[in-house]
């Protein structure tokens, strides 16, 4: 029945940090949209085929989550480059590994991931398939 995932929602209490850690250091690219019921204008990190849509604690588009809450995700990403290019890039942007690289189960394969947290503490792992 279910295909596969088209975005997910992140609720974040800091909005410029937040763009800022998923576009300067993931490199993903902001998509600014109208959307909605009534129509508002929303924000979304686009990547691959996937998007991330932005919501702001407190100021969330309905309808929501139950509990939003900043910091309460746990995502993992398949890198597009080497590990290796990875943790240099957030060596780069002095963007601290938490852990890794670690060998990992992924959906389909064996991963080898390394692990950072965004700037609301969401758990954020980045990996290649091994």
């Amino acid at each position: 029945m279910i295909d596969h995932l088209d975005h997910l929602v992140l609720t974040t209490h800091d909005e410029a940090a937040c763009i800022d850690f998923y576009t300067r250091v993931l490199g993903m690219s902001l998509e600014r949209f109208v959307g909605g019921t009534p129509p508002v204008r929303r924000q979304a990190f686009r990547f691959g085929s996937q998007k991330i849509n932005l919501h702001v604690k407190g100021s969330e588009f309905e309808p929501k989550a139950h509990l939003p809450v900043p910091g309460s995700l746990d995502l993992c990403f398949i890198a597009s480059v080497p590990l290796e290019q990875v943790m240099a890039q957030l060596a780069a942007h002095q963007w601290p590994l938490i852990e890794g690289p670690v060998m990992r189960t992924g959906a389909t394969q064996a991963i080898r991931s390394v692990y950072v947290r965004d700037p609301d503490l969401n758990l954020i792992e980045i990996s290649e398939l091994a």
